[in-house]
């Protein structure tokens, strides 16, 4: 097998990159029942717990009007935070993992558009993501 790029490869790849079309995200798509299975994903990782607190608020409002099914929060598991006894305090940044969820959960007017918070299998995060259920 050859590491050189041949010119018809080279020209497929230089048209790809010139293409504005986008391509379809196939995880946007079930395979088993073929429905739309819109996901969106938002990291939160260096926020501050207020800035991650009116980023979720935001994000969730807007894919609840867009009808999104499904959002992955990827807080970070907190392994570098400055805090050891209290996981909702810390000195520059708060462990998001903990009071990210306890944000949502406190706040009426999000868990009205929520049907389920669950946490994230290990392929979207493990225990530094977790999974919202939004009703459409």
């Amino acid at each position: 097998m050859s590491n050189k790029l041949s010119d018809k490869d080279k020209k497929a790849w230089q048209n790809f990159l010139l293409n504005k079309e986008k391509l379809k995200d196939k995880d946007l798509y079930s395979a088993r029942n073929k429905e739309k299975n819109l996901t969106k994903k938002i990291d939160l990782h260096g926020y501050s717990l207020d800035k991650a607190n009116i980023a979720i608020n935001n994000f969730i409002n807007e894919c609840f009007q867009k009808k999104i099914n499904k959002i992955i929060v990827i807080t970070g598991k907190g392994l570098r935070s400055k805090n050891d006894s209290n996981p909702y305090v810390s000195k520059d940044l708060s462990i998001l993992k903990y009071s990210v969820p306890e944000y949502i959960k406190s706040n009426q007017s999000l868990m009205k558009m929520i049907k389920e918070i669950k946490y994230a299998t290990i392929d979207d995060g493990g225990s530094g993501a977790f999974y919202i259920y939004l009703k459409i």
